[in-house]
C-alpha cells in the first residue's frame, strides 16, 4: 500500500559528498531537490580524507574552502614509493596543498549548505524501485515500513560502488579487484610522526597514518600475506605489527576506536547516463586509493553536473548539454583509474624485475622537473581539460585560474563586499563574462551571467573575451570578437535572452 507520493525536480540517491554538492547546487539555482539516503544517520567512518586543490577551489566557489580548511591539516607534498616527493607548492592555485580531513567534515558543510539552500534530504529512505519514462522518473523508497513513491523530471545515483541505481538499471560495472585485505583503522598513538603523513612501503606491504582530529589517527595498511574478508575487524597488534614493520618505526598504536577490512575496484559503467538518470561519483567509477581521488573525483562530478541540470530544467539547454556529462566526465574517470591503478601495482610489485622498474622510473622522475609538476596537476586536479572543437581559443576547456577581476557588484548592500576574484564571483552559481570591453552585449542575459573586467587591463586578457561556466572551466573565448560574435556565444551558452 502507498502511503506516501511526493513531486519533485531531481532525485539524488545517496547523501555522500558527491550528491549533497549536487544537491546544494540545485537548490542553490532555484531547482526543487529531494536526497535519499538509506542511512538513518550520518557516520564519521569514512574511507576518504584527501582533499585536492581543484576540489578546494570547487568549495571556495560555494563559499566553503576556508571553512573545511580550518579543520584539516595542509600537506604542502606527497611521497610516492618511500622516495619520489611530489611538491605542490608551486601549483598555480590559491590552494598549493592536498588538505587532510576527514570526509565527515566535507560531507556536514555540504549538508548544510544544501539545507539551508533549500534541499530536502531524507534519511532512512530506502530505495527498491525505479522506472523511467519520457517525462520523468519515479523512484520507490521504503521509509518507516512504508512505501513511498518518489516523481521527479531526472534522477541521479550517487549511492556508491554498489549504487542500488545502477543495478535498477541494469547498468553493468565491469572491472577488477585490485588488492584485497586492506586494513583501515582509527587508532591513538604514543608518539606522533614527525611528519604529517607517514608513508612506509617494503616488499611485502605498505602503511600509511594521517592525523585524524581530537588526536586520532588513520592507518591505512596492507600485507601481502593477510587474507580477511570484507568488514573483518583486524587485530589491533596485527594493526600494530604491519605499521611498524613497513614505516619502520613504532609509534604505540593503541586504542583503535573503530577498524575493518576492505578491497579495492578497479571499475567503469560504460554510460554515466541512463534516458532521464544519471550516474556519479562511486555509483560510476571506483578505483584504488592511490592518490586519494575518489571523493574529489566524485565532487567534480557533481560541479559538472549541477549547472547542467539546472540550465535543461529551466529550458535554457537542449538534451545534447546534458550528454555533455558523459563525454567531459568518463574520460576523466578512465585516466583516474589508469594513474591510480598503475600506482598501486607499482607499490605492490613482488617480482623483481618489476620492483627494479619501479626504483628506475623512481629515480628518473626525482631529476626530471617536468614529471613531478605534471604528477602534481594530475593528482591535484587542475590539469583537467575537458574537449574542444578543434577551431576553438585555446582557452575552451581548460579550468581557469582565479583571476584578480574589478567590476563586479556587490551582492546585497548588507552583505559582503564585492567580489574581487573569480571564484568569489562564480559563487552567484553563474556564468562569469569577463572583458575589457563590450560587456553590456550581456544584458539581456544579466539574469545568468556576471561580468567583470581582468584587474589588470594589459595583462594576458587584454583583448580576449573570457566566457566561464559556473564550473569555472572555459565555454568560450575569442580575441577581440565582434558585438554580434559574443551575443551568439552567449545565446549558445545561456539560451535566449529574456528580452527575446
Amino acid at each position: 500500500m502507498t502511503a506516501k507520493q511526493t513531486v519533485t525536480d531531481v532525485l539524488i540517491v545517496g547523501a555522500g559528498p558527491t550528491g549533497l554538492l549536487l544537491a546544494g547546487d540545485l537548490a542553490a539555482a532555484g531547482v526543487r531537490v529531494t536526497v535519499l539516503e538509506k542511512r538513518g544517520a550520518e557516520s564519521n567512518l569514512t574511507r576518504a580524507f584527501a582533499v585536492h586543490a581543484r576540489t578546494l577551489e570547487m568549495l571556495d566557489a560555494r563559499g566553503l574552502a576556508d571553512e573545511l580548511i580550518a579543520t584539516g591539516v595542509p600537506l604542502g607534498s606527497l611521497r610516492l614509493f618511500n622516495k619520489l616527493r611530489i611538491d605542490l607548492g608551486s601549483l598555480p592555485t590559491r590552494f598549493p596543498f592536498v588538505l587532510i580531513t576527514p570526509q565527515s567534515n566535507t560531507e556536514r558543510l555540504l549538508q548544510e549548505r544544501a539545507v539551508k539552500a533549500g534541499a530536502t534530504v531524507l534519511r532512512g529512505a530506502e530505495v527498491t524501485g525505479l522506472r523511467q519514462d519520457a517525462e520523468g522518473v519515479t523512484i520507490e523508497t521504503v521509509e518507516d515500513g512504508a512505501t513511498v513513491t518518489h516523481r521527479a523530471r531526472y534522477a541521479v545515483g550517487t549511492d556508491g560502488v554498489h549504487s542500488t541505481v545502477r543495478d535498477l538499471l541494469g547498468i553493468p560495472f565491469p572491472g577488477e579487484s585490485v588488492v584485497n585485505s586492506v586494513v583501515l583503522a582509527d587508532v591513538r598513538l604514543e608518539r606522533a610522526p614527525d611528519e604529517v603523513v607517514t608513508v612506509g612501503a617494503t616488499d611485502d606491504g605498505f602503511a600509511f597514518l594521517a592525523p585524524f582530529g581530537d588526536g586520532w589517527y588513520r592507518v591505512i595498511a596492507w600485507d601481502r600475506h593477510d587474507r580477511h574478508p570484507d568488514g573483518t575487524p583486524p587485530p589491533l597488534d596485527r594493526i600494530a605489527e604491519i605499521t611498524r614493520n613497513t614505516i619502520g618505526e613504532d609509534y604505540g598504536l593503541h586504542d583503535a576506536r573503530w577498524s575493518s577490512t576492505f578491497h579495492s575496484d578497479e571499475r567503469q559503467v560504460p554510460n554515466y547516463r541512463s534516458g532521464r538518470v544519471f550516474l556519479a561519483g562511486d555509483a560510476a567509477h571506483c578505483h584504488s586509493p592511490a592518490g586519494g581521488q575518489g571523493m574529489n573525483t566524485g565532487l567534480q562530478d557533481a560541479a559538472n553536473l549541477s549547472w547542467k541540470l539546472a540550465a535543461a530544467l529551466r529550458g535554457r539547454a537542449t538534451d545534447a548539454l546534458l550528454d555533455t556529462y558523459q563525454t567531459e566526465r568518463h574520460p576523466v574517470g578512465k585516466t583516474v583509474l589508469r594513474s591510480s591503478g598503475a600506482l598501486v601495482r607499482l607499490a605492490l610489485a613482488h617480482s623483481a624485475p618489476t620492483r627494479a622498474l619501479r626504483g628506475a622510473l623512481t629515480t628518473v622522475a626525482e631529476h626530471l622537473d617536468v614529471v613531478t609538476e605534471r604528477g602534481a596537476k594530475i593528482i591535484s586536479g587542475i590539469g583537467i581539460r575537458y574537449s574542444a572543437p578543434k577551431d576553438a581559443h585555446p582557452l575552451v576547456g581548460r579550468r581557469v585560474p582565479d583571476l584578480r577581476l574589478t567590476g563586479l557588484e556587490q551582492p546585497r548592500e548588507d552583505g559582503p563586499a564585492a567580489p574581487e576574484r573569480l571564484y568569489e564571483a562564480l559563487r552567484a552559481g553563474k556564468f562569469v563574462l569577463v572583458s575589457n570591453d563590450e560587456l553590456s552585449a550581456a544584458d539581456p542575459w544579466a539574469d545568468r551571467v556576471v561580468t567583470a573586467a581582468p584587474a589588470d587591463p594589459h595583462g594576458k586578457l587584454r583583448d580576449t573575451v573570457l566566457l566561464i561556466r559556473p564550473d569555472g572551466y572555459a565555454a568560450w573565448a575569442a580575441v577581440d570578437p565582434g558585438r554580434g560574435e559574443l551575443r551568439a556565444a552567449l545565446a549558445e551558452w545561456l539560451g535566449a535572452p529574456t528580452d527575446a
